[in-house]
């Protein structure tokens, strides 16, 4: 299983794994690093640096594109450093990562996350003229 690291302004990273566990369980493979007000890119780079540091292999989701904790580890990879890095991050990315995790699969994220950002009122309306027509 590789190792995802949650990167977002404030405490996001932390409440969005909170949540994903909430429904999946216990994440140990799972890392959060948030970008607090008081912080600035020298105090996040090294979190990023301390926590990533023994992971043999790891995938970045992050809250923002172009936002400061993207920007910070966009620069990474462009001095060299390996990972994938996904901006705007969501719970069902989180469950896409866990699932195909725990079945060995791969997974698209970035589908996942277009696919589950929907207009609700949309859907419903489209199952009420489908419940008309039968």
């Amino acid at each position: 299983m590789n190792n995802l690291v949650l990167v977002s302004h404030g405490n996001f990273c932390t409440e969005l794994k909170a949540s994903a566990e909430m429904i999946m369980g216990e994440q140990k493979k799972i890392y959060t690093i948030p970008l607090l007000a008081e912080e600035g890119e020298k105090e996040f780079l090294a979190k990023f640096e301390a926590s990533t540091q023994s992971l043999d292999d790891f995938i970045v989701f992050s809250d923002l594109l172009g936002g400061t904790p993207c920007n910070i580890l966009s620069k990474k990879i462009m001095n060299g450093a390996s990972f994938e890095l996904y901006a705007g991050m969501n719970l069902p990315m989180v469950i896409s990562f866990v699932n195909a995790s725990m079945l060995g699969s791969e997974s698209d994220f970035v589908a996942e996350a277009k696919e589950n950002t929907v207009k609700v009122n949309e859907l419903l309306t489209a199952d009420a003229f489908d419940e008309e027509d039968e």
